[in-house]
């Protein structure tokens, strides 16, 4: 494998060429926590642009059938992939000025951000990353720093308003509802990501822009946000956000004023930026304690069924 660390958002390819999206930060261990999106199949509905032939995109569940039929070893929490069988890593910021130049979409947003943000800090990832994009596939930007991806959000809605992009439609919205399958009624799901700004579309192509940590970033880093606490039962709560500032990493991190919880942490993408420091929330998710702390866990399972961050500050009172 390349001499270099991955990220969230990254994918890498093993040697078997399976190709594989990065769910966590690298902490230096010898394995790397993945999910299984692509496999090599003669049959299969995606056709590479980098000439690596016909693959089969798999779902979350059939990523985890394959692999307990294949590679069992592999299948823990997530998918955990030994670094000594990776072959590459898809970095979406090196792959993002190639991709854009045989994707008018991807170029324009692009060129809209670039205008804005170091190119360098801008990357695309997804199924435009393993160059298996079909014609009706999202684009999926990665942003670099906490800097640039709030000036990213203030780029996508100012270009929606210019109507250079424009902003989601209600049959969209519902489709994302429909795949989200949130705890939230349609109306509150709606309302918290329009706030969010981090999606809009062009030429009926659906984009969003993502976080990942940039290299400054990275050093703040706290590997205790990935130990395994002990679980205590589910927990409904309400609390104070004293610190969003990590809200759109994964996991979603959220320092609570509360008498018991120190803060949430969200495993699933739903609630990533859900609520501002200052704000009262309503929580639910499964308390864990560890020797640092006691958490709330959201996104235990991946439909997140029965687990919720909703503001309860205005304007969603």
């Amino acid at each position: 494998m390349q001499n270099t660390r991955a990220r969230i958002r990254d994918f890498v390819i093993t040697k078997r060429d399976w190709i594989f999206s990065v769910v966590r930060y690298d902490l230096g261990d010898e394995e790397l926590q993945c999910l299984l999106r692509y496999v090599p199949d003669a049959k299969g509905g995606r056709v590479s642009a980098e000439g690596r032939g016909r693959y089969r995109k798999l779902d979350f569940y059939d990523g985890y059938e394959f692999l307990r039929k294949y590679h069992p070893d592999y299948v823990k929490d997530v998918h955990v992939i030994p670094k000594v069988d990776i072959k590459e890593i898809l970095m979406p910021e090196v792959r993002l000025p190639v991709i854009a130049e045989r994707d008018a979409g991807a170029k324009t947003i692009y060129e809209l951000l670039g205008r804005h943000i170091p190119k360098e800090r801008i990357g695309i990832t997804g199924s435009f990353l393993c160059g298996l994009n079909g014609e009706k596939s999202d684009l999926d930007f990665v942003i670099y720093g906490r800097e640039n991806f709030n000036r990213a959000r203030e780029v996508v809605r100012d270009s929606n308003e210019e109507g250079l992009t424009t902003e989601i439609n209600d049959g969209l919205w519902r489709r994302i509802y429909q795949k989200r399958k949130p705890e939230l009624s349609y109306d509150d799901f709606v309302a918290h990501e329009m706030r969010k700004g981090h999606r809009g579309a062009i030429g009926g192509t659906y984009f969003d822009i993502l976080y990942v940590r940039d290299p400054e970033e990275l050093k703040r880093l706290d590997k205790r946000n990935y130990e395994k606490g002990k679980r205590a039962g589910y927990r409904t709560i309400t609390a104070e956000v004293k610190d969003a500032t990590f809200s759109f990493d994964s996991p979603a991190i959220y320092e609570l004023e509360h008498p018991e919880v120190n803060k949430i942490l969200s495993f699933t993408h739903t609630y990533a930026g859900q609520a501002l420091a200052g704000e009262t929330i309503e929580a639910r998710g499964m308390i864990e304690r560890t020797k640092h702390e006691t958490r709330l866990v959201v996104g235990t399972t991946r439909e997140a069924k029965g687990e919720w961050i909703r503001s309860r500050s205005k304007p969603f009172l």
